[in-house]
């Protein structure tokens, strides 16, 4: 297990949440956008239906399957630099309109990887009604499975 998330927020509308991974960079790159992993991990390890364009301009909608119930996600992509950078719209569809813009960043040291997601709210209502929705839990729990996944893939 590499940890959990250090969340901080640098202002009034931006969460930064930061985890290092105990894998390198490019085997957490191809768990991160290929979407036959994204499966394995994303919705905290629970069933996930994924459709994905992996482009500057292409979508997601990640669909959840948990408690009976869906959760769905979407977002645009706008930034790729390969094995580094990812930037994204992030929209959970049960609460229409209330879009963040992810930033991810990764960064290896020693074989390791560190993570960043900065996420970017229209204000601070949006920013802090994120922060109490569970998000923390549900990201690390997320993020547990996909360590599992990456000790699973380094074998």
């Amino acid at each position: 297990m590499s940890g959990k998330f250090i969340i901080t927020l640098p202002s009034d509308t931006e969460i930064r949440m930061t985890r290092v991974l105990d894998a390198p960079q490019d085997l957490v790159w191809a768990t991160l956008t290929q979407p036959e992993h994204i499966k394995r991990w994303w919705g905290r390890g629970n069933p996930l239906d994924v459709t994905l364009d992996f482009r500057p301009g292409g979508n997601y909608r990640y669909v959840e399957h948990a408690d009976g119930a869906e959760y769905a996600f979407r977002g645009e992509i706008r930034e790729v630099v390969p094995h580094e950078r990812v930037v994204q719209t992030f929209e959970f569809e049960g609460m229409p309109g209330h879009i963040a813009v992810e930033t991810l960043t990764l960064e290896e040291q020693a074989g390791r990887t560190t993570v960043t997601i900065n996420s970017v709210f229209a204000d601070q209502d949006d920013r802090d009604g994120m922060l109490h929705s569970g998000m923390e839990g549900g990201a690390n729990q997320s993020y547990d499975a996909l360590d599992s996944l990456l000790a699973e893939l380094q074998t």
